[in-house]
């Protein structure tokens, strides 16, 4: 493929925005917004009835809200509101979500700029897919990174490494590297190196036990390799003893929970020793059995306004139904999905740094955008508090991706980056899902059409 015609489109657009947007982050008014519940990402309980002072794209200063405000500033009234920061999902996947229909022919410019506005309208800004790109993401993820594209912002792992003849299949990832030595799984790290991706992605999974599986020796070499060349590595897994070996040989993330078996108090300790991220996605098992009776969330609004058009109407079928209902493996994945409550609830009472992460844009009944506010109550309902849900989606995401020096808290000198809601989801984790208003870089934007 022709890639620079196929992105000059994209550049033209680029060079007539960007002095624009110099021009509008220079000339911006501050602006003060008076009287809010500040939930500032940072674990700490919210702070009431303060004003965020904003100058340009940062928060310049936290006041309490009877103070006096600076001079010729504009002043907008939030009564009865809370901001917290936008969030960051540390496991999703673009391009592949197109009506009910999931694969690698739906992989466009088009989709994904789509997908990456509907994320930024249900407040996350950052997201990290996983290991099913195509090459152009590579110059989409640069424009986006400079702020020159609309929507979330891009992080990829490219193309992930998995086994040959193993999940997922080549129908679904057909870009995937399939290393069966650790000699070829040394040059796969290498060739995405030379792409400049932002984490190596491993699956290490073997469907159930009907699917090879990468060996612990290609993916050790992975590791060791992706460490040499300043690359993190983050591993799909299921089994217990899958994460054991990996995070001995040095894994960075994990990038799903632990189903198979309660996790031990050795490995719980090495997972915070060595300074593990852990990605529960609770809600893609809860989707694999929930629509066989009534979720709770079926008839809200953001829900539906969240799904590929025709899914709703596929997840209320009779026929949807009792496939669920049917299914040979749902009590294996309604047990899979308590074995996960269980183990976030452990890693986290231990002090294990957790990342909001949902699996989202995999399959069409794992919605972009309203699953990320999903995974928050579900992980409040495995033990964790509304605030460590909310930092797991903020603070830590953002430490996750390095970013954290602008994003992921809300204080002075941060880029003004935030959801504005109509409930303290402190006191209703639910409340997240209240969306008033999202800004980005001090400026508020105009609701998804």
């Amino acid at each position: 493929m022709n890639l620079r015609r196929y992105f000059l489109p994209i550049l033209l657009m680029i060079a007539g925005r960007v002095p624009a947007q110099q021009k509008t982050a220079a000339a911006a008014p501050g602006t003060v917004l008076k009287n809010i519940t500040l939930i500032d990402g940072t674990g700490t309980a919210p702070r009431k009835k303060v004003s965020l002072v904003l100058h340009g794209n940062r928060i310049s200063k936290i006041i309490p809200a009877t103070a006096p405000l600076p001079a010729g500033v504009r002043v907008i009234d939030y009564t009865g509101k809370t901001i917290m920061p936008a969030m960051v999902n540390g496991h999703g996947h673009l391009g592949l979500i197109k009506g009910n229909k999931s694969g690698p022919e739906n992989y466009t410019q088009g989709n994904i700029m789509r997908q990456l506005k509907k994320y930024e309208a249900f407040g996350i800004t950052h997201v990290l897919s996983l290991g099913t790109d195509h090459a152009s993401v590579f110059p989409l993820r640069n424009a986006s990174r400079r702020g020159q594209l609309p929507g979330a912002v891009i992080y990829t792992a490219g193309y992930g490494l998995a086994a040959k003849g193993g999940t997922p299949p080549a129908s679904f990832a057909d870009k995937a590297l399939r290393p069966e030595t650790p000699e070829e799984a040394v040059k796969a790290v290498q060739q995405l190196a030379a792409l400049k991706v932002d984490f190596v992605k491993m699956w290490v999974d073997d469907g159930g036990g009907a699917l090879p599986k990468l060996s612990p020796e290609v993916c050790a070499a992975a590791i060791a390799e992706a460490h040499r060349l300043g690359l993190r590595v983050a591993a799909h897994v299921y089994y217990l003893e899958d994460a054991r070996r990996l995070v001995a040989d040095g894994l960075d993330v994990i990038a799903h929970s632990i189903r198979d078996k309660d996790i031990d108090p050795a490995l719980i300790n090495d997972i915070k020793a060595k300074g593990v991220y852990y990605i529960p996605t609770l809600c893609i098992d809860d989707y694999g059995f929930a629509y066989a009776g009534q979720p709770a969330w079926l008839n809200d609004s953001l829900f539906k306004a969240s799904l590929e058009p025709g899914v709703w109407e596929m997840l209320i079928s009779a026929d949807y139904k009792k496939q669920q209902q049917d299914d040979p493996a749902r009590e294996k994945k309604i047990n899979a999905f308590h074995t996960a409550q269980r183990n976030l609830h452990k890693l986290d009472s231990a002090g294990v740094k957790i990342v909001m992460g949902t699996d989202s844009g995999a399959q069409p009944v794992r919605a972009q955008g309203f699953s990320e506010h999903l995974e928050l109550q579900l992980m409040v309902e495995a033990g964790m508090t509304p605030l460590e849900a909310i930092t797991a989606a903020t603070r830590n995401g953002a430490q996750m991706l390095h970013i954290d020096g602008d994003y992921g808290t809300l204080q002075p000198g941060k880029k003004a980056d935030f959801i504005v809601l109509k409930g303290d989801p402190s006191k209703d984790i639910t409340n997240t899902r209240k969306i008033a208003e999202v800004w980005r870089g001090g400026k508020r934007l105009p609701k998804l059409k």
